[in-house]
């Protein structure tokens, strides 16, 4: 990380901890002769921004979050700002046993998870996990949900648990349009599923009339969970200034409690709610086509979903690998890697896979980490081609973690200025590999959220399961919110008969 940072027409010493997208290390800057370095910038030039950028991005993103909240304007909007009906976060209370049903892929899990008020804590009882066969995917709807009906009820039966009446959290992960917390329309299949008879239709509708099909066991109230909102959840019971959910791994998304009076799509101006935003479409109205590089242009162009998912595919997992290897395509074709030596296994699409990046940015082992993975594509390589590539990693993870910070400070200063705060302190649940598993990653996004949000004070906090205890835990909540509202109701029907 380089000890400059472009901000206006001064460049400011900053330090280690709070370099901007694109500055680079002397670490990775050592070993690399200044003629080829100056040589191999020019390619990185694009991804480098600057303070003033990243405010810019953050500025359009709170654009298109306002047009994602509109009545009239949220079906055009590529942020689409899902409201969630998920109408507070934990506040400690929540007590009791529940389950959560996570289908997401292959595979679906059932857990038990039990929340006591006394010792402020959330415990995963127990869990299993069903595989879905490939022909079942492929099947009909009713054959799939009776499938999850049977392995919910041997799950039940191997707990003993089959006489109570559960409350249910069930994580669905497929694009959904939620209209209340227990009814959710599948809007597609992803992910290798085609069920017939399954999109357009409510999808707890179809779990509920799968077990009353059996009859041997029934649940009680259900509700739906994203994963991000699962993240924030199974935080906020932990940390109740949680209130911002964020997952950086495979993909990317984010969640945050706004104001009911601003969410026009909803009726009701009281309170709060949850939006996932699915900020991974932002940019799919050609908004960031100034700071998007070749290379991101290629990474759409040969991607399964052209044209979508702009800002995912500059910072998520699936894709920073790809990034990184056509970058280095370009370098070796330019003779400034390898002597211009191309491998067969280089110039193939998603060799150069996302967990590489972190393993040659490791601190200690990182040079002999790259020496083996340019290895192992077969390429012939010296010192200085070993340096050049570990450079190229941390530009392209360091815009990641930039741009994402920008993402989230809109979402801090979004919040601070909805309440009419001078100074915001919030924590954010964060999961993904990502931010697990890079080793700069969250120290860089940590910086960067403090030099774009800095009257916001962000503790981060890292999930425990959300997309299985955060189900529980968005359950919970709805349960205690539904008391309450009893409680309110027969307060008043007592007065009004005095």
């Amino acid at each position: 990380m380089s000890n400059m940072v472009a901000n206006g027409n001064n460049s400011e010493p900053i330090s280690k901890k709070s370099k901007m997208s694109g500055d680079t290390s002397t670490l990775h800057l050592e070993g690399i002769p200044p003629d080829t370095l100056s040589k191999v910038q020019k390619y990185l030039d694009g991804f480098h921004l600057s303070v003033e950028k990243l405010q810019e991005v953050s500025a359009r993103l709170l654009k298109e979050m306002i047009r994602g909240l509109g009545k009239h304007t949220h079906h055009r909007a590529p942020v689409k700002m899902l409201p969630t009906f998920v109408r507070a976060t934990p506040d400690g209370t929540e007590k009791g046993d529940f389950l959560a049903l996570d289908l997401g892929g292959t595979n679906f899990r059932v857990l038990h998870v039990r929340v006591m008020e006394e010792e402020q804590r959330m415990l995963k009882m127990d869990s299993q996990i069903c595989a879905i066969p490939k022909e079942m995917m492929l099947g009909t709807g009713e054959q799939l949900f009776d499938h999850i009906a049977a392995c919910l009820g041997d799950f039940l039966d191997s707990q003993g648990l089959k006489e109570q009446t559960l409350p249910l959290g069930f994580t669905f992960s497929f694009p959904c349009e939620q209209k209340e917390i227990d009814k959710s329309i599948l809007i597609r299949w992803t992910k290798g599923f085609n069920c017939s008879g399954v999109e357009g239709e409510d999808v707890v509708k179809l779990l509920r009339e799968a077990i009353h099909r059996r009859g041997d066991y029934d649940i009680g109230s259900v509700a739906m969970v994203n994963d991000t909102v699962g993240t924030m959840m199974s935080c906020g019971y932990r940390d109740q200034s949680c209130e911002i959910g964020m997952i950086i791994g495979t993909g990317t998304n984010a969640c945050y409690m706004e104001e009911m009076k601003n969410v026009k799509r909803v009726e009701g101006v009281d309170g709060r709610m949850c939006i996932n935003t699915e900020w991974g479409g932002f940019g799919d109205d050609g908004s960031l086509k100034d700071i998007l590089t070749e290379f991101d242009l290629v990474v759409d162009k040969t991607s399964i979903n052209t044209g979508v998912h702009t800002f995912e595919k500059m910072i998520s997992g699936m894709y920073l690998g790809e990034i990184v290897r056509l970058l280095l395509v370009k370098l070796t074709e330019d003779k400034l890697l390898f002597e211009g030596q191309m491998s067969q296994t280089l110039l193939t699409p998603e060799s150069f896979e996302t967990k590489f990046i972190s393993e040659i940015e490791e601190p200690d082992r990182g040079l002999e980490n790259a020496q083996n993975i340019l290895t192992k594509l077969g390429l012939k390589w010296d010192p200085v081609d070993a340096c050049v590539v570990r450079l190229a990693c941390d530009v392209v993870s360091s815009r990641s973690a930039c741009l994402c910070a920008a993402a989230l400070a809109t979402m801090a200063n979004r919040i601070r200025v909805n309440r009419g705060l001078d100074h915001l302190k919030t924590t954010v649940g964060v999961d993904g590999t990502v931010f697990r598993k890079h080793p700069n990653f969250s120290e860089e996004l940590q910086a960067t959220v403090r030099r774009l949000a800095p009257e916001c004070d962000i503790t981060f906090l890292v999930s425990e399961d959300g997309s299985g205890k955060g189900a529980a835990m968005v359950t919970a909540v709805a349960q205690r919110l539904a008391e309450s509202r009893l409680l309110e109701d027969s307060d008043s029907d007592g007065e009004e008969e005095d």
